[in-house]
């Protein structure tokens, strides 16, 4: 009996190599961990959010954030040596381009060791492989959820003080990515000089865990829908023809939108005040801001609520829009009434369509009956159905829900809160529609 080019031996269609196995899951999982680390670490540096104390916990804190983990906030201050101030935050966002970062590194191990079983490699393999991976990833979230909390103690008087409103009589203070919140601080602001802020967090340990789980699995089922060199067990002919082609059109196209947004925020940094704080958030949130605009963009409609200072860090106009107190849907009409160039956010989501769709076409085979007419269907069928997972998919990962509030013996000095949230009906629909267009034109 002959074997498969690559194969190493006949019992490879039955055995498992339980030695190759989990060093190749060990690799995977290290190499997204350093990699999601190092990008969350650099972040953070480049904000200077690493300034006020040790770094190691809240990059371990980012890294469980960007696996859908739970991060929960809290802190008390002390001011004119009183007690009975507090400060509650709430934060619920996944910061992408630290995980997609290691769902890159994740996927590209696991699929090269896929690689090397051969032409053809046995199911029993292939889920001793990929949870090998997962129970390695779940466990490495358990060591984030033990690394991921701290307190930290702010000196104010290291801040600056002096020049903050009220300590002069005068002026405002200018945050970069809030605005002016000099309005939202006490009159005398200036005598808490002596003050100390504490401000610690915790990452929740079960909803990271199962976060965990969720993650790894999603990251290396999507890497193996799309990649199509790699082997797959026999009898799976049909997922390499039919489903392969569309998810790797779809998510090749993704991959090119942050690379596109990325190229956009190196040009915007060069000529900035602050290039470092542009690199930061590009760093940490490139794919939040590219693939929240891809459904915007195709008219998925979003439902947002927000206040305070939070609003400046969203983009123009959706900020002015939010401040008009507006009850309405935000979708891409609304905001085009505000701001006209928003109208090119649909043309852009509209030619990223496009281009999965030819990208469709290419890589689906042809088959029988080989007529045009036939082949469209064929592709506006199962780029529908893949848009109409994906777009919903994308609107989940990028939804936002924020608040803080900081009150000293009970003036409120501080309260913001932000909740953008998609439909995801709407988003399945209008996937399918846009993928079945975009397909059948492609």
């Amino acid at each position: 009996m002959s074997t498969a080019a690559g194969s190493t031996g006949p019992g490879r269609d039955t055995g498992v190599p339980w030695a190759d196995v989990v060093m190749s899951a060990v690799a995977a999982v290290s190499w997204a961990l350093i990699g999601m680390a190092a990008t969350a670490a650099l972040g953070l540096h480049l904000l200077g959010a690493d300034a006020a104390g040790p770094s190691a916990p809240a990059t371990a804190a980012v890294v469980a954030l960007a696996v859908g983990g739970s991060v929960t906030p809290a802190g008390d201050v002390s001011a004119f040596g009183l007690s009975g101030a507090e400060a509650d935050t709430a934060v619920d966002v996944m910061p992408l381009g630290v995980g997609l970062v290691g769902a890159l590194l994740l996927s590209l191990i696991f699929l090269r060791s896929l690689r090397a079983a051969g032409v053809v490699v046995s199911g029993r393999e292939l889920a001793a492989r990929a949870g090998a991976v997962v129970a390695l990833a779940v466990a490495t979230a358990g060591g984030l959820a033990w690394a991921g909390h701290d307190v930290i103690t702010v000196d104010v008087a290291a801040l600056g003080v002096d020049g903050l409103p009220g300590s002069d009589g005068g002026g405002g203070l200018d945050v970069p990515g809030l605005g002016d919140i000099g309005e939202l601080l006490p009159d005398r602001m200036g005598d808490l000089a002596d003050a100390e802020v504490t401000v610690g967090f915790t990452v929740g340990t079960a909803p990271t865990l199962l976060a965990g789980l969720g993650w790894s699995a999603g990251v290396l089922l999507v890497a193996l829908l799309a990649s199509r060199r790699t082997p797959l067990p026999p009898g799976w002919d049909a997922l390499h023809r039919v489903v392969r082609p569309v998810v790797s059109s779809v998510v090749a196209v993704l991959l090119g939108a942050v690379a596109a947004g990325i190229a956009a925020a190196g040009y915007a940094a060069v000529g900035d005040d602050h290039p470092r704080r542009i690199a930061g958030a590009a760093l940490l949130g490139t794919p939040n801001g590219v693939w929240l605009g891809v459904p915007v963009g195709l008219f998925v409609p979003w439902d947002a609520q927000g206040n305070g200072p939070l609003l400046g860090a969203l983009p123009h106009p959706l900020d002015d829009l939010l401040r008009m107190g507006t009850e309405e849907p935000v979708t891409l009409g609304t905001l085009a009434e505000l701001d006209g160039r928003v109208w090119l956010l649909g043309v852009g989501a509209a030619t990223a369509m496009l281009l999965a769709g030819v990208l469709t076409g290419v890589r689906t085979p042809v088959g029988s009956p080989p007529g045009a007419g036939g082949f469209a269907v064929r592709c506006a069928v199962r780029l529908g159905a893949a848009t109409a997972v994906a777009l919903p998919v994308l609107v989940r990962l990028t939804e936002v829900s924020a608040g803080a509030s900081l009150s000293v013996l009970g003036y409120d000095a501080f309260d913001a809160g932000l909740d953008l949230r998609g439909r995801l009906g709407a988003a399945a629909l209008l996937g399918a529609v846009w993928g079945a267009g975009a397909g059948a034109a492609g």
